[in-house]
C-alpha cells in the first residue's frame, strides 16, 4: 500500500514539474515574442527627416542641355474629345488631343530604351495622372463610372516637370450616363493603367485614393492641380524629389523677384502650402517646381494646398487640397 501511495505521489510530482516547466517556457516564449515585437516596432519607426530645398539635379540640367530649345517652348493643347459638357452613354471615353504653339522641337514621344520622353499629363477627377506619350495613338478611359467627371491636361518634360505657359492647361467636364461600369473596379486606360481607385486591392504608383468623382469646380476660380511627386523613387532618383503643380483660374499664385531680391506678389495674394508626413507646413511662393533632398527610406505622404493670405484653404470642388503617398527606396 505504501509503495502504491509513493508511486502515485511521484507521478503527481512529475506531472506538476512538467506543468511548471511548460508554463515557464510559455512565459519565456511570450516574453521573447514581445521583445521581438518591440524590436520590430522600433526598427520600423520612421526616421526623422531633414528636408532641404536644392537646385534642379545636375543630371536634369545635363539633359536640358541636350534638348536644345525645347524647354523654352510654349506648347498649347486643344481637347477634341470629349467635348466640354458632353454626355457619354458608355463607360469607355475616348480622349483626343491636338498640340500646337511655339514648340521649338517639343513633341510627346517615348524613348523605348529609357521608357521616358515628353508627354501629356492626363488627370481623371482628382486622381494621379497618367502619361500620354503619342498623340497619334489611341487613348481611352475605360470602366468610367456613371456621373459627372473632370479631365485635366497639361504638357510635361521627360522628368515630369510641367510647362506653365498660357493655354498649356486644359480642363473639360463630361457626364457618363448608363455606361454600365463595374464600380468594384477602377477606371483604366486602354493600356490598362489605373486612372482611379475603387473597391480593389490594386493601388499602383501612389494611387491609394477614394473612388473617382468630380468636384464642383469653377474654372474661373483659383485651382491647384497636383502633379508630382508620385509613385516610387529609387536610388539616385530619390536623392532629390520634385514637387510640381499647375495653377489655373484667375492667377492664383504668381511671384517674381523685385530688384531688391524680395518676393513680390503679382495678381492674387494666394500661396501654395505643402507638408511632408504631416510635419511643418511650408510655402512655395513662386509658380515653379522645387526639389527636396534628405528623404529617408520608406513611405511618405505629401500634402499640397492652395491657401489665401491668412492660410485658409481656398475651396474649389475639393481639389485644392490633395495628399499623395510615395515610396522611397535606397
Amino acid at each position: 500500500m505504501k509503495s502504491a501511495k509513493l508511486f502515485i505521489f511521484l507521478v503527481a510530482l512529475a506531472a506538476f514539474s512538467a506543468c511548471a516547466t511548460s508554463t515557464t517556457n510559455t512565459n519565456a516564449n511570450t516574453n521573447n515574442n514581445a521583445n521581438l515585437t518591440n524590436t520590430a516596432n522600433v526598427n520600423t519607426k520612421p526616421t526623422a527627416q531633414n528636408l532641404t530645398e536644392v537646385p534642379r539635379p545636375q543630371k536634369i540640367q545635363d539633359e536640358m542641355t541636350t534638348r536644345g530649345e525645347q524647354d523654352n517652348a510654349a506648347p498649347t493643347i486643344t481637347v477634341v474629345e470629349p467635348k466640354n459638357g458632353a454626355t457619354v452613354n458608355s463607360s469607355v471615353v475616348k480622349v483626343k488631343l491636338t498640340l500646337a504653339g511655339d514648340l521649338k522641337g517639343y513633341k510627346p514621344t517615348k524613348d523605348m530604351t529609357t521608357g521616358m520622353g515628353n508627354h501629356i499629363h492626363v488627370i481623371l477627377d482628382n486622381q494621379p495622372y497618367e502619361a500620354y506619350y503619342n498623340l497619334d495613338q489611341e487613348f481611352e478611359l475605360r470602366n468610367v463610372s456613371d456621373g459627372e467627371h473632370t479631365l485635366r491636361f497639361f504638357p510635361s518634360r521627360p522628368w515630369h516637370e510641367s510647362y506653365k505657359n498660357a493655354n498649356a492647361f486644359q480642363m473639360v467636364k463630361f457626364t457618363v450616363r448608363n455606361g454600365g461600369a463595374d464600380t468594384t473596379k477602377p477606371a483604366t486606360t486602354n493600356a490598362n493603367q489605373a486612372m482611379s481607385n475603387a473597391n480593389t486591392s490594386a493601388t499602383p504608383e501612389g494611387k491609394d485614393m477614394q473612388s473617382s468623382t468630380a468636384g464642383a469646380i469653377d474654372a474661373a476660380k483659383p485651382l491647384l492641380t497636383y502633379s508630382r511627386p508620385k509613385g516610387e523613387y529609387k536610388g539616385a532618383d530619390a536623392e532629390a524629389i520634385m514637387i510640381d503643380f499647375w495653377l489655373s483660374g484667375n492667377q492664383p499664385v504668381l511671384q517674381n523677384d523685385d530688384p531688391n531680391g524680395q518676393l513680390v506678389a503679382i495678381g492674387s495674394p494666394f500661396r501654395v502650402r505643402y507638408s511632408v508626413d504631416g510635419g511643418e507646413a511650408k510655402f512655395i511662393d513662386k509658380w515653379q517646381a522645387i526639389w527636396l533632398s534628405g528623404w529617408t527610406e520608406g513611405k511618405h505622404t505629401i500634402k499640397l494646398e492652395l491657401v489665401d493670405k491668412d492660410g485658409n484653404l481656398v475651396d474649389n470642388g475639393g481639389y485644392n487640397s490633395t495628399t499623395r503617398e510615395i515610396t522611397v527606396t535606397k
